[in-house]
C-alpha cells in the first residue's frame, strides 16, 4: 500500500549497503570469533540493558556523537539476537524487520487505511484498542513489562489507562489528588510526632503520593524519569565539586560541618548559573 506524502530517499541504497555490511560482519564474527561464538540470547541480555542505559545517558547529555555510537551498539545487539535465533530456525533478521513493518502498518490505519486521526491523542487511543484486539481479551495493562523500573512503570500504566479513556479530565483535578495524597502521607508520618510509625502503611501512602506526582507530571508534559535523572546528575556534579574544591584547600569532607559543606554547594550552584 502506498505511503501518503512519501518522499524518495536518494541515499537508500547506501543505507541498505551499510546494513548489509553489518549482517556480513555479524556472520563472520559468529563463525570465527571465540567470544561471539559463545554468546546466547541469555548472555547478551544484561549487556543489552547496559547499552540502553548508555544510550539514555548520551540522550540526556545531548551528545549527538555518543548517541550515534550507542545506537550502533544497539543495532549490533538486534542483529546478534536475530543471528543466534536463525541458527536454531526460530526466526531471522528478515522476519524481525517484516514483523515490525507489518505491525506498524496495522496499527496506523489513519496512514494505511481509512481511519481518521488528526491528533496525537487519537493515535494513541487507536493504538491501544488495536493492541487489545490483537492480543484477545488480555488486560489493557498486559503490555507493561514487569521488570520496568517503578517510576517508568507508573508512567506507562497511566498512559495505557488513558489510551482507553480511564484518566482525569483536567490537570487541576490531578493536583488536588496530589494534595490529598500528601496529606494522607503526612498523617501516617507526622514530622512533629516522635512516636513509632507503621512503616508498611506509611510506605503505601508514600507510593500513592509518588504515583499521583507522576500523574501530574504526565498532564503537564514532563517525563518524571528523565526529570529525576537530570536532578541525580545535577546532585552528582555539585557533590563532586564540593569534594574536589574542599580537597584543594586541604579539607576532608568527612571532618567538615554541614554549614562548611554548604558554602561549596552554593559555589557549585553559582558556577552552573554563569
Amino acid at each position: 500500500m502506498p505511503i501518503r506524502n512519501s518522499k524518495p530517499d536518494p541515499d537508500r541504497s547506501k543505507k541498505l549497503e551499510a546494513f548489509g555490511r553489518l549482517l556480513t560482519i555479524m556472520d563472520e564474527l559468529r563463525q570465527n570469533c571465540p567470544w561471539d561464538k559463545k554468546q546466547t540470547l541469555e548472555s547478551l541480555r544484561h549487556l543489552t540493558i547496559e547499552e540502553v542505559y548508555e544510550l539514555s545517558d548520551s540522550i540526556l547529555e545531548n551528545d549527538l556523537n555518543e548517541i550515534r555510537k550507542e545506537l550502533g551498539d544497539l543495532m549490533l545487539h538486534l542483529v546478534f539476537y536475530s543471528k543466534i535465533a536463525s541458527e536454531s530456525g526460530a526466526f531471522d533478521i528478515e522476519g524481525v524487520i517484516n514483523g515490525i513493518c507489518d505491525k506498524l502498518i496495522h496499527r496506523h490505519p489513519h496512514i494505511y487505511g481509512d481511519v481518521d486521526a488528526e491528533d496525537e491523542e487519537t493515535v494513541k487511543q487507536n493504538w491501544e484498542k488495536i493492541k487489545l484486539k490483537e492480543k484477545g481479551n488480555q488486560s489493557v495493562l498486559g503490555g507493561v513489562p514487569n521488570s520496568l523500573p517503578a517510576l517508568v512503570k507508573a508512567m506507562r500504566i497511566q498512559e495505557k489507562a488513558r489510551g482507553v479513556g480511564f484518566d482525569w479530565e483536567k490537570k487541576e483535578q490531578v493536583w488536588e489528588k496530589v494534595r490529598e495524597e500528601m496529606e494522607e502521607f503526612h498523617q501516617e508520618f507526622n514530622l512533629y510526632e516522635q512516636g513509632k510509625i507503621e512503616k508498611q502503611l506509611a510506605a503505601s501512602e508514600f507510593g500513592d503520593l509518588i504515583f499521583s506526582l507522576v500523574n501530574y507530571a504526565r498532564f503537564i508534559d514532563i517525563n518524571p524519569e528523565e526529570a529525576l535523572e537530570r536532578t541525580n546528575k545535577k546532585f552528582i556534579k555539585r557533590f563532586k565539586y564540593l569534594e574536589s574544591e574542599s580537597s584543594k584547600e586541604g579539607k576532608k569532607i568527612a571532618d567538615m560541618t554541614l554549614d562548611e559543606m554548604d558554602v561549596y554547594w552554593e559555589k557549585a550552584k553559582h558556577k552552573e548559573q554563569k
